[in-house]
C-alpha cells in the first residue's frame, strides 16, 4: 500500500474516512478551550476535514495552519466555513513543509503515516516549531500493527521516538476520549527541547 496523494484523495472520494468522527474530539476541543493567546500561530497536519481548525477559527484563532496532501478535505473545510484563509488551507506534503509554529495539534496524522516516517516525523515536528513551541495531541495505544492506517503504538515506542527532540511535559492514558477510543488513546504534551 502506498499512502500517496491517490491514496488519500480516494479515501475521501469514497468515503472511506473510518477515523473522521465528524466533529472536534473532546480532549483537543478541552485543550483549545484553555489556550488564551488567540494570535499563537497553530499547525494542524495532515488535517484530513480538519474540525479542530473549524473549532479554533470559530473561537476566533487567527493564525490556523492546515496542511494535507489531498485537496479534497481542504476543499470540505473551505465549503463548511468559507471565511476560513484560503493562504492557510496548505495542499502539500507535510514533510516539505518550510514554516514554523508555536503549536501543532495532533489528531490522527501521526498513525496514518507509514511506520517508517516516524523518526522522520518527529524531526520534522521539532524543526516546524519556534523555540519552546509545543506538539499536542492524542495518539493511539495499542500494539503496532501493520495492517492499517491506522496503526497503533505504545508510551513505550513514543517515549523513545520523541524524547531526543522533546521535552515530554504529558504522556498519559486520555481519561476523556470519545467512546469508540476509549482506552485507546494517550494525550500528550511536547515541548521542543
Amino acid at each position: 500500500m502506498i499512502l500517496d496523494e491517490k491514496y488519500w484523495s480516494n479515501c475521501y472520494k469514497e468515503s472511506r474516512i473510518k477515523w473522521d468522527i465528524g466533529a472536534i474530539s473532546t480532549p483537543l476541543k478541552e485543550y483549545i478551550d484553555q489556550l488564551e493567546d488567540k494570535t499563537q500561530k497553530i499547525l494542524i497536519p495532515g488535517s484530513g476535514n480538519s474540525y479542530e481548525a473549524e473549532y479554533l477559527h470559530l473561537q476566533g484563532f487567527t493564525n490556523v495552519f492546515v496542511v494535507d496532501i489531498a485537496k479534497e478535505p481542504l476543499e470540505n473545510l473551505k465549503s463548511r466555513v468559507p471565511s476560513f484563509s484560503s493562504e492557510h488551507l496548505l495542499q502539500q506534503d507535510f514533510f516539505t513543509l518550510d514554516l514554523q509554529f508555536d503549536l501543532i495539534l495532533e489528531q490522527t496524522f501521526f498513525c496514518a503515516l507509514d511506520i517508517n516516517l516516524r523518526p522522520k516525523y518527529a524531526e520534522k515536528m521539532q524543526d516546524l516549531l519556534y523555540p519552546d513551541g509545543k506538539l499536542v495531541g492524542l495518539l493511539f495505544d495499542f500494539p503496532l500493527t501493520t495492517s492499517g492506517p491506522p496503526f497503533g503504538g505504545t508510551q513505550k515506542e513514543y517515549q523513545e521516538l520523541f524524547q531526543p527532540y522533546f521535552k515530554l511535559l504529558k504522556l498519559e492514558k486520555c481519561y476523556n476520549s470519545i467512546s469508540p477510543r476509549s482506552g485507546n488513546e494517550l494525550f500528550f504534551i511536547f515541548k521542543k527541547n
